[in-house]
């Protein structure tokens, strides 16, 4: 029995040095326009440099609060998890894809007690036949022959769908990160807004008190009281929109960070200060870019794997080859399980074609083909994508630096009118419209300026973010 076995074994290896051969296109290897490999149009700001990405570009914050915040979405996060756990799903198709290489094995075993009819069997002339016990032990295997290539197109396939989940896991951790990042900012920013409009409410308070005053000597008047009360309540409207903003930036990042809203951070809570850079933003280069980008690897990934499904449309128009083979023992009595004269076996192959109706393999080639050439254009659209989210965030950068200098320049400006009517207005040189005029220009500047570093932020943040990112798996 063993020599059998050995034999039986040697035709299986025989038939596993067949070469697959792959039927089919050759896989598409896809191309990027010349033109974004080089520097990118907004990378001539000072506010940018053509160093490499830093893949941990938050650091550039100096911020351990921010720092902690982000360490923590990376770990807590629900759609970080999520993700995870569909690339350990796409990892086991891709080990089940792999094992179509080894013969399937499956182990039997039986046992049966069984009495024939006397109708079937008229020799026993009408007598009871006996009942008969047998016994069977078994072992069957079967092996494809890839001759066209099919098994190892399918684990091509399962390979670049594992490529597209690492890639999505990593597009769903640039975004946690630039949304934290986002989230943190905001918080601070909008804590400062609510800052400065309390400082002006104090200001344009005092203002009004000193008309009522004024005009409780008998020295004012009632419409400069009307005038500076208008001005403060107008202020003051502005607080609870500021503070609901506030609060949504800070639920948001309790989100993130895979917190309730009462388990918000206190120290973002806190926050009362834009992060700021310290040095100019490494941006590197259009191929760089095209290189790291999470997105633009999954959409590559995808279009391998349209590809080599293809080749195994195609592998179905082809006769599919499996070598089969068994081995067994059956006995009337379960000792006897193992004897010579009670082994049996089988080997041979087995041959299954769908010709002459090949319609049905032909129309899943079209399908396929036309999912690879979809996939094809998504590729390309990933790229122009990228560049063009790239260069509209360097571009808002720049120019909401630009705003931002001309609104402090002008909120300077408005702080030193203010303080020259309101002289003017104690020497009795200018009238009180003239003062109520430039604390409400003040107020508007202040606002705008703050308002400013809230968005300065969100484009660094934005421009991070579409720079892509390159983590390992400790961070």
């Amino acid at each position: 029995m063993s020599a059998k076995l050995r034999n039986l074994m040697v035709a299986a290896g025989s038939a596993a040095l067949l070469a697959a051969c792959a039927v089919g296109p050759k896989p598409v290897v896809p191309t990027t326009p010349v033109s974004s490999q080089g520097d990118f149009i907004g990378s001539q700001s000072a506010a940018v440099s053509t160093a490499a990405v830093q893949g941990d570009w938050w650091r550039l914050y100096n911020d351990p609060v921010l720092d902690g915040l982000i360490e923590q979405a990376l770990a807590e996060n629900n759609q970080l998890e999520a993700a995870a756990a569909n690339l350990r799903a796409v990892r086991a198709s891709l080990s089940e894809a792999r094992s179509n290489r080894l013969p399937s094995t499956t182990v039997t075993g039986a046992a049966n007690r069984s009495q024939s009819s006397t109708i079937t069997n008229p020799a026993a002339g009408g007598a009871e036949l006996p009942e008969v016990d047998t016994y069977d032990v078994g072992l069957d295997m079967s092996y494809e022959i890839d001759l066209f290539g099919r098994v190892e197109s399918t684990i091509r396939a399962a390979r670049a769908d594992h490529r597209a989940a690492e890639a999505a896991l990593e597009v769903v951790r640039v975004t946690v990160v630039a949304e934290t990042a986002r989230a943190y900012a905001d918080t601070c920013a909008l804590n400062a807004q609510v800052a400065v409009a309390e400082r002006n409410i104090g200001l344009q308070g005092q203002t009004a008190d000193l008309t009522q005053n004024l005009l409780n000597a008998g020295s004012g008047n009632g419409l400069d009281v009307a005038r500076a009360r208008a001005a403060l309540e107008q202020t003051r409207a502005t607080l609870p929109p500021l503070r609901a903003a506030r609060d949504a930036a800070l639920f948001r990042l309790a989100t993130l960070t895979g917190r309730t809203p009462a388990e918000a951070s206190e120290a973002a809570k806190a926050c009362n200060t834009t992060p700021q850079l310290s040095q100019p933003i490494p941006v590197g280069d259009g191929a760089a870019l095209l290189a790291r980008r999470p997105d633009i690897r999954q959409a590559e990934a995808k279009l391998a794997a349209a590809g080599a499904r293809v080749n195994v449309a195609t592998a179905g128009m082809f006769p599919s080859i499996r070598l089969g083979g068994s081995l067994g023992s059956t006995a009337l009595d379960s000792s006897d399980l193992g004897n010579n004269e009670n082994f049996r076996f089988s080997v041979g192959p087995l041959i299954s074609w769908s010709f002459p109706n090949v319609f049905a393999a032909r129309a899943r080639i079209k399908q396929a083909g036309a999912l690879a050439d979809a996939a094809l254009a998504d590729y390309d659209q990933t790229v122009l994508t990228a560049l063009q989210e790239t260069e509209t965030a360097l571009s808002a950068y720049a120019n909401e630096l630009d705003r931002q200098r001309a609104l402090r320049t002008a909120r300077d400006q408005a702080k030193r009118a203010a303080e020259l009517s309101r002289l003017r207005f104690d020497a009795g040189a200018d009238n009180f419209l003239s003062v109520l005029d430039a604390e409400r220009t003040l107020a508007s500047a202040d606002a705008a300026l703050a308002g400013s570093e809230q968005s300065v932020a969100n484009a660094q943040v934005t421009l991070f973010k579409a720079l892509g990112g390159s983590w390992t798996q400790d961070n």
